[in-house]
Order: C-alpha cells, then structure tokens, then sequence
C-alpha cells in the first residue's frame, strides 16, 4: 500500500474510513502549505472530528492572514459541545488561540491565554516563563496602551514580572526534582544554586512565593469531577490578577528582585538547557 493511500481516487462506503481518508488528505494539504485547499476536505463527521477540522481550519485562516476566522474557529472550539468542556480540550483550545495571538505579535491577548493556561496548570513551569517574558516585552514595548500610564504602574508590572520568573524557577525546581534520572537531578540542585544567588531572595519573599502555590494544592480544585468547562471557566483572569497580579505584589513589594537584567539572562539560560 502507498504511504499516501488516502489520496488515490475511489468512493469509500465506511462513513468512518471516509472521516479517516478526508482528515489524512488535510493534513497532506496543510503540511504542503496548500491551506485553501483544506476547506473542501471537511467531513460530516462526529465531535472529535468536527473538533480536528475546527482546529486545522483556524491554523490554516492564521497562515492566510485571516486573524479573525482562525480566533472565530477556536471560539466554535469552545462551544462544540458542553459535554467535552474537560480540562485537555481546554488546554488545546488555550494553547490554539495563544499560537494565533504569538503569530500575530498580540502580546495583550498572548498574556491573557498564557494567564489561564498557568491557572489551569499552576506547575508547568514554561507557561509561567512564557508569561514573565511576555509581560517583560510588554514592559520594553512603545504600544503599551492600557498600562503605561505611570511609573508607578511600570514598576508594578516590573515587579510582577520578577515575581513570575521566582515562580517558574521554583516550578523547574519542582518538576526536575521528581525526575528518574540523576543527570537531571544534578543540574537541577545547579539551577537552585545559580537562581538563589541571581535572585537574592528574601524570607518573605519565598514565604509569599511558596504560600501562593500551595493554594494550587486544594484538593476540590484537583478533583476530575470538577474539571469541567463551568468550574474552571472562574479560574481565568480574575483569579489570576487577585493572587498574582494584587495579593503577591502587595505583600512582596519592595523585597523583589532588583537587577532585571541579570534575571532575563538567568531565564534564557533555563530555556536553552
């Protein structure tokens, strides 16, 4: 059988195998970067079907220029269907909209999807590293325009800014821990080491940090029966702002990392290990 089968001409009874053979011809078509083409290849299909055409169409819309239709498909995403709003479909959905706003250099809604992504996995540390960069581009950027008012306001983004790269060590630190591998293990008492003293932390400050995470530990919270798209739905943006935007700044303040600088080049050596 030829490697590309699904191409060659010939009706298929199988509604399934017709599902299957439409699907593999897409992604034939998106990988050759013929994206127009991909909107005939739609099947009938059922949920998880429509959920893969819905996903290739608002790629393929993102490649053409069509920022809108790309962010219409992953909002029908959302809505496909209430009875698959777990915490997965989500997390694809999430992660779908921040490519298209990544793509589009839309750093405000980039920060808004990265936001809710850290909400609904609070110990991923990557996500939380993508966000500190973000705001810190945010920060460095002359179109600022919902909060570049004051330098009072500047500072506060500053601060919040090192507040989640504190987070992201100490989530590297937690997920290098647990790993099965010495190698690993090692390196990450080295990263401990080097954050501490490039950090300089106070009490307080790990005290706030880790006070903070160990909400994410609420066990009604991590039940899989509450993971569905109306209770985490509340997670977003306004749970976010209270514990990391307000609460930790406010009780932080003046203790944060200093030195940005040094900071940054910490973070960009993490990501390249």
């Amino acid at each position: 059988m030829s490697y590309n089968w699904f191409c060659e001409d010939g009706n298929v009874e199988d509604p399934l195998e017709e599902q299957k053979t439409l699907k593999f011809r897409g992604d034939l078509a998106y990988r050759r970067k013929q994206y127009q083409s991909c909107f005939s290849l739609i099947p009938a299909g059922n949920i998880s079907v429509k959920r893969d055409v819905l996903e290739g169409i608002a790629r393929c819309c993102c490649q053409q220029g069509k920022k809108e239709e790309a962010l219409n498909a992953c909002e029908k995403l959302v809505n496909i269907d209430r009875s698959i709003q777990h915490l997965p479909h989500l997390t694809c959905v999430l992660q779908l909209e921040l490519s298209v706003d990544e793509h589009y250099r839309d750093l405000t809604n980039s920060i808004s999807s990265l936001q809710q992504l850290c909400c609904l996995h609070p110990y991923y540390p990557w996500h939380w590293l993508n966000l500190a960069m973000s705001f810190q581009r945010l920060l460095e950027s002359d179109g600022c325009p919902d909060r570049r008012s004051t330098e009072e306001e500047h500072d506060q983004q500053q601060g919040t800014s090192n507040i989640l790269r504190l987070k992201t060590i100490m989530c590297l630190i937690r997920t290098r821990y647990f790993s099965f591998m010495l190698e690993n293990s090692k390196r990450a008492l080295r990263d401990i080491e080097e954050a501490l003293h490039v950090l300089q932390p106070t009490e307080n400050m790990l005290q706030t940090v880790s006070e903070g995470m160990a909400e994410d530990l609420n066990p009604e919270k991590m039940r899989e029966e509450n993971q569905d798209g109306e209770s985490l739905s509340g997670l977003y943006i306004k749970e976010f702002d209270e514990r990391w935007w307000n609460k930790l700044h406010t009780k932080i303040g003046p203790d944060g990392p200093a030195n940005a600088k040094e900071i940054k080049h910490f973070t960009f050596k993490i990501v390249k290990r």
